[in-house]
């Protein structure tokens, strides 16, 4: 993957992040760039994975995922099985939207969203078989007031 990005191509991935519908033209023109020469950049850029893929972003109240939760786990244990089967279980729950391994006192942080309580209590209670954990604590999301998946590339 490339890092060897310049001003032009930040500039691309800047717009690209605002809105990935943009036509060619008006990609090039807001960049300053040729029509080609913007098509040649954007290809490279998805072809090296530094555009890994073009998204609808959806509003979750509108399709009623009104409650997002920060799960932190820890575990004593962190070997291979494990390991495995806690990725296992993360990546078949549909809720999951984020996990991150973690440094410091937790293990791992994870976004969850959910209907409401009721579909979190079955979340969990789901995770909760499928892998041994030493504690898990759940906070409720009352507010986001910045979530977003755009990269600072300014």
């Amino acid at each position: 993957m490339s890092t060897n990005l310049d001003n032009i191509d930040r500039s691309i991935l800047v717009e690209l992040q605002k809105d990935a519908t943009l036509s060619m033209d008006v990609l090039s023109e807001r960049v300053n760039l040729s029509r080609n020469a913007c098509w040649r950049r954007v290809k490279q850029m998805e072809e090296s994975g530094v555009i890994r893929g073009k998204v609808a972003l959806i509003d979750p109240e509108a399709v009623g995922i009104g409650l997002s939760v920060i799960v932190l786990v820890k575990t004593n244990q962190h070997g291979p099985k494990w390991l495995e089967k806690f990725k296992v279980a993360v990546e078949s729950a549909p809720e999951i939207v984020g996990a991150h391994r973690m440094t410091g006192d937790v293990d791992y942080m994870l976004k969850v969203m959910v209907k409401d309580i009721k579909s979190y209590d079955q979340f969990y209670q789901r995770l909760y078989r499928q892998v041994p954990f030493t504690d898990i604590s759940s906070s409720f999301v009352m507010e986001n007031i910045i979530d977003t998946t755009q990269i600072p590339l300014e």
